[in-house]
């Protein structure tokens, strides 16, 4: 069952776009979105059909995403690697459940795909697969770049392909932020792929909360005492 909030044909917290009530720019790029030959993964189901609210939108982000998968160069593995890191650092359900398919069909392992998606270490990976993997937990889950790991990233794909490869992360992190705020579901057949833990903001703020908890008792029977 979805959430009551969540509309029952698009899956997420809002309708689907209507195709009469949309321009003749929003009509085309609807269109090439239900089309299973379209080039998108999901279809008008996932965050198409999220953007297609703000059809302007959808018209200047389709070029870009397709640059960044098809026309950059960084070949299929560089690139699900890319995604399905950014999709487990970000806790992307629905992300990580539309991409992992399309990295086994890249020929990535499913070793691999189980060190990214319990944070397991790289140790022992191709040298290409480790630095993809570390750059991006760096950038989303510690939110630095070392030194080291940035010099071996540059070392490996040179300037504009490392640009191109932040770049398709951050993408992707674009896309996660859509899923999330308009909650998209995974459909009702589909088990949660990724480990279900507490974000590590609200485990922050918990602890925060309970640190304050335990700070005004303190003060409470200081001044009690007094």
């Amino acid at each position: 069952m979805y959430p009551q909030d969540v509309d029952r044909e698009s899956g997420c917290r809002l309708p689907l776009p209507r195709r009469e009530e949309l321009d003749d720019v929003g009509q085309r790029i609807y269109d090439n979105l239900a089309d299973p030959k379209g080039g998108t993964i999901r279809c008008l189901r996932g965050p198409g059909g999220i953007m297609l609210h703000s059809p302007e939108l959808l018209r200047h982000a389709r070029p870009l995403n397709r640059y960044l998968r098809h026309e950059a160069g960084l070949g299929g593995r560089v690139r699900e690697l890319a995604i399905l890191t950014t999709a487990r650092e970000l806790d992307s359900q629905f992300e990580w459940a539309a991409h992992e398919p399309e990295a086994l069909g890249e020929g990535i392992s499913r070793e691999i795909i189980e060190v990214i998606k319990h944070r397991k270490d790289t140790g022992g990976l191709d040298e290409a697969d480790t630095i993809v993997i570390e750059l991006g937990r760096q950038i989303f889950g510690a939110r630095k770049v070392t030194l080291a790991t940035f010099a071996r990233a540059l070392r490996q794909f040179g300037r504009r392909t490392l640009v191109d490869l932040v770049a398709l992360m951050g993408n992707y992190a674009g896309t996660a932020a859509l899923l999330t705020a308009f909650d998209m579901q995974l459909d009702p057949s589909q088990p949660p792929p990724l480990p279900q833990h507490p974000p590590l903001r609200a485990t922050r703020q918990r602890r925060l909360q309970g640190q304050h908890c335990a700070s005004q008792a303190v003060d409470g029977r200081s001044n009690g005492r007094g």
